[in-house]
């Protein structure tokens, strides 16, 4: 082995060494980074053909690979939008110039203008729902994928289309003759019991629908009749100005239940809205005054968003005042074959390599994808106590190649000297 091979084979060692420093000081700096992947040096041997009669060192190789598929522990966030995946994949996110990157760093704001960008400045994409629905996301593609924009709350507003009204009548209620029934929409009009329903029209206008309940001439026999209130006398009742949106007769049996030949619902035609069930199943005829036991309509007014709901198949929810909720964007998953083989980028973000296999999309928890986490955040996958043993070896080892090569440096030194 010749004094040169040796000096270059500890040159070979440093150098290898100083590889391992350099990926311990970038763990140790990103041991806080959210979603940061650990990495570590590998060595091989670098060997070079040499004849039998004589040895010539050769060196040593190193390799970083980062641990990209390795999951991180989900700490508790801050907000809604700290997003963590546990599983497999990886948020699609978009910088300034729209360049699209993979990654796990899921702490996301929304900036002045409505978009989640997490603290690299990195956009996160989703496909935008219409009615609920998301267009089919493309498996090996970013076709239809559009920055989350929070900044789109509307207005919200559902027509009323089912109820609830549960009353007790008195079996002791005057019997009204046919002539004055409320359906009749007379002038002299007579009803033994009314009450009244707020319901919401297709622009969520309000209106207040009139019940009345007339005792019949028949035993067990009750007339109700809605009226729509806006159409009142200036008396405040009958006659309205139009007659009754709906009438129907309820029959009773002796235990004071709606019998099996009673309607137990009316259709209501709610002005400018949709047509309404009203459930009368739970109404009563008992030895009592008259009672509302139970009344219950959906729909509502128009309403502005009150907070934002992220589920763990990745739909994002705009939740309004009254507990309803309009999805607005789907967050995909994007995987690859080997994720350990993307090239990682500034910002903890991937791209894919000639090794890492096409990245195919889907929603969260489908194919073995991973499920999406709010308000989590997925810590960095450094051990701090093994980088600082990997530290200390590195060190000790450079130094055992420096020597080498000082010891080789003492060897030319003696060979040169043999001249003089």
């Amino acid at each position: 082995m010749s004094i040169g091979g040796l000096m270059r084979t500890s040159v070979s060692g440093m150098a290898a060494q100083s590889n391992r420093l350099s990926s311990v000081a970038e763990n140790i700096a990103n041991a806080s980074t959210v979603g940061y992947k650990a990495s570590r040096t590998e060595f091989s041997s670098l060997l070079f053909g040499m004849p039998s009669s004589s040895y010539s060192s050769g060196g040593v190789e190193t390799l970083v690979r980062h641990e990209i598929s390795r999951q991180g522990v989900l700490q508790s966030g801050n907000s809604y939008s700290d997003l963590a995946i546990r599983g497999d994949g990886f948020f699609l996110v978009q910088d300034s110039s729209g360049n699209i990157s993979m990654s796990r760093a899921g702490a996301f704001v929304s900036d002045g203008e409505g978009r989640l960008i997490n603290s690299a400045g990195f956009s996160l994409l989703g496909m935008p729902l219409n009615d609920g629905k998301a267009t089919a996301l493309v498996a090996n593609g970013v076709s239809g994928l559009q920055v989350v924009d929070l900044s789109s709350s509307r207005l919200e507003s559902t027509p009323t289309t089912t109820g609830q009204l549960s009353v007790n009548l008195p079996s002791s209620a005057s019997i009204v003759a046919a002539a004055d029934m409320p359906s009749t929409n007379g002038a002299g009009a007579q009803f033994s019991s009314r009450t009244s329903v707020v319901v919401y029209g297709n622009l969520g206008e309000e209106t207040t629908l009139d019940v009345y309940y007339a005792r019949s001439a028949t035993t067990g026999e009750w007339e109700v009749s809605v009226y729509d209130a806006v159409g009142r006398s200036v008396n405040g009742g009958f006659p309205y100005t139009a007659g009754p949106l709906t009438t129907a007769t309820l029959q009773f049996g002796t235990d004071g239940q709606l019998t099996a030949a009673s309607p137990s619902s009316l259709s209501i035609p709610v002005p400018g809205g949709a047509t309404m069930t009203l459930a009368l199943d739970d109404t009563t005829q008992l030895a009592t005054d008259f009672t509302v036991m139970a009344v219950e309509t959906n729909g509502n007014p128009p309403l502005e968003p009150s907070g934002l709901d992220i589920s763990s198949d990745g739909i994002i929810s705009q939740v309004y005042p009254n507990g309803s909720r309009r999805a607005i964007y789907q967050i995909p998953i994007a995987t690859v074959a080997s994720p350990d083989k993307l090239i990682p980028k500034s910002g903890n973000v991937f791209q894919l390599s000639s090794e890492s296999g096409d990245m195919i999309l889907d929603a969260a928890g489908s194919g073995g994808r991973g499920l999406i986490v709010s308000g989590a955040l997925e810590a960095s996958t450094v051990d701090m106590a093994s980088e600082l043993t990997n530290m200390v070896e590195a060190q000790r080892n450079y130094t055992a190649n420096s020597r080498v090569f000082q010891t080789g440096s003492e060897l030319m030194d003696v060979l040169v000297n043999l001249k003089r």
